[in-house]
């Protein structure tokens, strides 16, 4: 069986689009209809911007939500039998799959990057990876610090982000290292996504996806905060509204969808970052980008 997944914010790269609008008339139309909607030239900044312009938030996420769209339309070989992305790349497989038109599903990002960064300009907040420590020690020292800090990502086994307040998160890692972690350092993020330092945004976001209509996606799809598959449109609109404080279990995605009988995994849009997770995750797992012929 196979899967087809979608990438989060930090895959993002100057260039990155470039070829398939040069190549496709399909992607020329995707890219300049995005244009308009946005209101800005997303296009200018993907293609020939510099990386900082890239980083924000307000562009990160539509940009990449448009590169892993517009590559799984005109890449994929076949209809996949599951899907799956990560935090924002959630939006991309529903897109594809679709249970979003792809005016929504861009929509929806970028009233979601904008929530997100209104959000971060209210409480400062952080992120931190944690690496070689078992899950659930690094929950069980969130649960008994002072402040806002939780277990954000559970990116593959020995690599987990936590986030919330700068004092928490920072003195999270100084226990965690004495609890015996390789590392834990702080993420260059503009906030602490995935906590509960997310709630206005979550409140902004709600209203959003409870008015766009959704349909039952084409294959079952993964989401983050439960890590077990739906159809149920109903259902999807709940679990993306709790995604923004809540977090995201792609470990736990993986594995289940490995054990409903997953054999390829290819990832549409930027970068490589999910293979070598799934890799982690299993090493039997066969991995691909999907990319020009």
């Amino acid at each position: 069986m196979n899967v087809a997944m979608f990438p989060g914010q930090g895959a993002q790269f100057v260039g990155m689009g470039k070829d398939l609008y040069d190549q496709h008339p399909l992607a020329q139309d995707r890219f300049n209809s995005a244009n308009a909607l946005l209101g800005f030239s997303i296009t200018d900044i993907m293609f020939d911007g510099d990386a900082e312009a890239l980083k924000e938030t307000k562009v990160t996420q539509p940009a990449i939500f448009l590169h892993s769209v517009i590559s799984y339309e005109l890449l994929k070989k076949s209809t996949p039998d599951m899907a799956a992305g990560h935090s924002l790349g959630e939006f991309s497989a529903l897109t594809a799959s679709g249970a979003l038109s792809f005016e929504d599903g861009l929509s929806l990002v970028s009233k979601r990057a904008q929530a997100m960064q209104a959000a971060c300009d209210v409480t400062k907040g952080t992120m931190a990876a944690v690496l070689a420590l078992a899950d659930d020690v690094v929950e069980q020292v969130c649960h008994y610090m002072d402040g806002i800090v939780v277990a954000a990502n559970y990116n593959c086994p020995g690599q987990l982000v936590i986030s919330g307040t700068f004092p928490a998160v920072e003195a999270a890692c100084e226990v965690l290292k004495e609890k015996g972690a390789k590392r834990a350092l702080l993420l260059p993020v503009g906030g602490a996504f995935h906590s509960p330092l997310m709630e206005p945004a979550q409140e902004e976001l709600a209203k959003a996806i409870l008015e766009t209509n959704f349909n039952a996606p084409s294959c079952p799809i993964y989401q983050n905060v439960t890590a077990a598959p739906t159809q149920d449109a109903r259902l999807i609109k709940e679990n993306l509204i709790a995604q923004l404080t809540g977090p995201v279990k792609w470990t736990q995605t993986v594995k289940q969808m490995r054990q409903d009988g997953a054999l390829l995994f290819t990832e549409y849009g930027p970068g490589k970052v999910l293979q070598g997770l799934v890799k982690k995750i299993d090493r039997e797992a066969e991995v691909h980008s999907a990319v020009l012929d």
